[in-house]
């Protein structure tokens, strides 16, 4: 056992398996105490089962570690409430919260039913919010706290998973938006965009060029839940991590500007100005396509 967040209260959801199970576990080794939600889905958010966050409280014990158990769907304000009810109820405090549950139903945009897109954005999205939120007010008293989010390099876009990318965009939002709110209450917030080896990785369409192992995602998760990376002042991140490597992505800013001359512009004016002065910002996911598109009539996976 560690010492890196002795002391600290950490709930994480979506623990029960993959990237979760790994954070749960190093989080526990250096001396956190651990609550464990996990829904107990599969990868669409079907069947329902409590007994992987069990499992995973037993690991823990087994190892020395302490740890309870919520098996409650995140999705709901009730369910992000009772987490941190019972991070409370256990152990008196909650020093940080991980949202990690996830699930996944692909579709092309125009194929894409309500049904496929709700669930999905509910338990990212509004899953991440539920918890943030019960947590936030936890914190804000305590004027202390950790809170990270889990988004994913698909943020850029997809494009069979609007309904992914939408809400992994809105998780980068919605942390950033908690950095700000929450700075002068000693309250921090990032977002991890993991490439690691999971159920859900296991669909990617592409071989990936890095990745690692959840363990690996684990490690930068405690040090972001850790008093070293608050006195360090990281807050408002959103980094990756691959395996061997560790990322941050830029901060949104504006890159090249025009104004109008008399202060107005008319249709004709920004099409002759727009291209050469403000120009795009290329898409690196839309250079991808041709290599995806040509792989698959050659019934190969591309790289990435």
């Amino acid at each position: 056992m560690g010492n890196f967040l002795a002391g600290k209260v950490v709930a994480v959801t979506g623990a029960g398996r993959g990237i979760g199970r790994a954070v749960a576990l190093a989080a526990a080794a250096e001396g956190a105490r651990v609550v464990v939600n996990d829904y107990g889905v599969s990868v669409d958010g079907a069947s329902p089962s409590s007994e992987v966050a069990e499992s995973v409280v037993k690991e823990i014990e087994a190892a020395g570690g302490e740890a309870v158990a919520v098996a409650d769907d995140v999705s709901t304000m009730a369910g992000g409430r009772r987490v941190v009810d019972v991070a409370l109820s256990a152990y008196g405090r909650l020093d940080g919260v991980v949202c990690v549950a996830g699930i996944l139903r692909e579709r092309m945009l125009f194929n894409m039913s309500e049904e496929e897109w709700d669930p999905v954005v509910a338990t990212h999205l509004k899953g991440t919010f539920t918890v943030f939120r019960a947590a936030a007010a936890v914190m804000r008293k305590q004027r202390a706290g950790t809170l990270i989010g889990f988004t994913s390099g698909n943020h850029q876009g997809s494009v069979s998973q609007a309904n992914y990318s939408a809400a992994k965009g809105g998780i980068i939002s919605l942390v950033r938006s908690a950095a700000l709110g929450l700075h002068k209450y000693g309250v921090t917030a990032n977002a991890v965009a993991p490439v690691a080896r999971t159920r859900m990785s296991a669909g990617v369409p592409m071989e990936l060029a890095e990745i690692g192992e959840p363990e690996d995602v684990a490690a930068l998760v405690v040090y972001l839940l850790s008093d070293r990376a608050r006195e360090q002042g990281i807050t408002g991140q959103v980094y990756t991590a691959a395996g061997a490597k560790i990322a941050v992505w830029a901060q949104p800013r504006e890159l090249r500007s025009a104004y109008a001359e008399g202060g107005s512009w008319t249709p004709e004016r920004i099409a002759e100005v727009l291209p050469g002065a403000v120009g795009v910002d290329p898409m690196p996911m839309l250079a991808q396509l041709a290599g995806m598109e040509r792989a698959a009539r050659e019934g190969a996976r591309p790289n990435g």
